[in-house]
């Protein structure tokens, strides 16, 4: 897995932003003209959810139904519903949140965790675990991994880290890897067969695994709001309420937003942007060293691990010294492992390539397509509607930046494309987000990790 030497940390709202506009080639008083008339857009004006209505789920469904509502639903987020009688009528009393793919990784790698605790016998010794169920850890450890076996390893793995809190700790986080090494298959028997794991509900997930906020907007608000929300402060979607009626009416997503961008082609504004290369907009962002990629013969649960770590949605699969583009895996391909797990029989050694094989050949064109199929790339000499285009069509969040050898050597995302058309007018968005956070610390939430 090629990740840059130092691991930097990903830039600020602010860096990121700044960066963007101080490198973008545009007339200034194009982007003040653009940037007033997105402010007197009301979000009324943009486009409804197909079929009128957002799918939402109650908060006690199951994580595994949940997760077949987005496959089936073909998306990758829903707001989720308090299943509490008498909850307030307030959209604060209404929704508890958003749940999506990237909380989803998140319980699973951590449950992944929970199993490496339990099979350290010197962990789960000094989390003051009982020695019946450090001898069934050891009995996993060594590849007896009967029914026995897997539900002594659970209760022993919700033990150890109850007691010990040893999840927090640095270096556990390693060892889930090694912990779904060890189980093979039967480390998703733990998570769709055994307690507590079976009965995980949505509402522990969005509750513990919060990425980003749930800050709905009401019709009346400006789409310049959207536009820097799902740009420079990384959101991924924005629901959008009523004013007196606490209901989700729209879901504007960075996809939505990049499409509706596409349909204005013929207006001068956009074909005047539309036309520049790349470079004049300050794309790639991140250069050729600070693009993460996983390898293919790496696991597939090192490269989700690597999107959990990175807070990113992607990534590149790529083969040799170079860099060569093979595939790509995303945040969202988690569902396969969790809705056919009948698939990966041989879980133990499962690289990323032969995970895209696999589904390759035994799920149909509409499924695998974005897995078997070359990912969406450019030239570093693209014009930006070219890279609209592809990303539109292919409904995807990122097109990879290659040379002429296919080497991987930047990547272009939805909000990068988004943040080229804006800029954020001084203290623009200061107000709403103390009020956003301000109701947020109304409803419990500490902290809050934007993506």
């Amino acid at each position: 897995m090629d990740q840059p030497e130092e691991n930097p940390e990903f830039p600020s709202c602010d860096a990121y932003f700044e960066a963007i506009q101080s490198k973008k080639k545009l007339p200034l008083t194009l982007q003040e003209s653009l940037t007033a008339a997105f402010a007197q857009i009301p979000v009324s004006s943009f486009p409804e959810v197909p079929a009128g209505r957002v799918i939402e789920i109650p908060g006690d469904t199951s994580v595994i139904d949940a997760v077949r509502t987005l496959s089936e639903q073909n998306i990758r987020a829903a707001p989720v519903l308090n299943p509490e009688p008498g909850a307030p009528t307030d959209w604060q009393g209404r929704y508890l949140g958003v749940i999506d793919y990237s909380a989803i990784i998140l319980w699973v790698l951590e449950n992944a965790e929970l199993a490496a605790v339990a099979l350290s016998a010197a962990s789960a010794t000094a989390a003051g675990v009982g020695m019946g169920a450090v001898g069934a850890v050891g009995v996993a450890a060594l590849g007896t991994t009967g029914p026995a076996a897997v539900a002594g390893l659970t209760a022993a793995a919700i033990g150890a880290s109850v007691a010990g809190g040893l999840t927090a700790e640095k270096g556990v986080a390693k060892d889930g890897l090694t912990a779904a090494d060890h189980l093979g298959e039967d480390f998703y028997k733990v998570l769709l067969q055994q307690e507590p794991f079976r009965s995980t509900t949505v509402r522990s997930i969005v509750e513990s695994y919060r990425w980003s906020p749930f800050v709905p907007i009401t019709l009346d608000t400006s789409m310049l709001t959207v536009l820097l929300l799902l740009s420079k402060y990384r959101l991924r979607n924005v629901p959008v309420i009523e004013p007196e009626k606490p209901i989700i009416r729209n879901f504007i997503t960075q996809t939505g937003v990049v499409k509706g961008l596409q349909q204005c082609k013929g207006r001068d504004w956009f074909d005047y942007i539309s036309a520049l290369p790349l470079s004049d907009l300050g794309l790639p962002f991140m250069s050729i060293d600070e693009v993460i990629t996983v390898n293919s013969d790496d696991l597939i649960l090192e490269a989700f691990k690597c999107m959990k770590d990175n807070k990113i949605g992607g990534v590149p699969v790529v083969e040799g010294p170079k860099r060569k583009l093979v595939g790509s895996v995303s945040i969202r391909d988690i569902r396969f492992l969790l809705l056919r797990p009948n698939l990966f029989s041989n879980f133990r050694q499962l690289t990323v390539i032969e995970f895209m094989k696999t589904l390759g050949s035994t799920l149909p064109d509409s499924e695998s397509n974005c897995l078997v199929k070359p990912p969406p790339t450019c030239t570093p000499d693209a014009s930006l509607g070219s890279v609209i285009d592809s990303i539109a069509s292919r409904i995807t969040h990122r097109i990879y930046v290659v040379d002429d050898d296919l080497e991987v050597v930047g990547v272009v995302t939805l909000r990068d494309v988004i943040s080229c058309f804006i800029h954020e007018p001084p203290g623009y968005c200061d107000n709403y987000l103390a009020s956003a956070m301000e109701k947020l610390e109304g409803k419990g939430v500490r902290s809050v990790e934007k993506i």
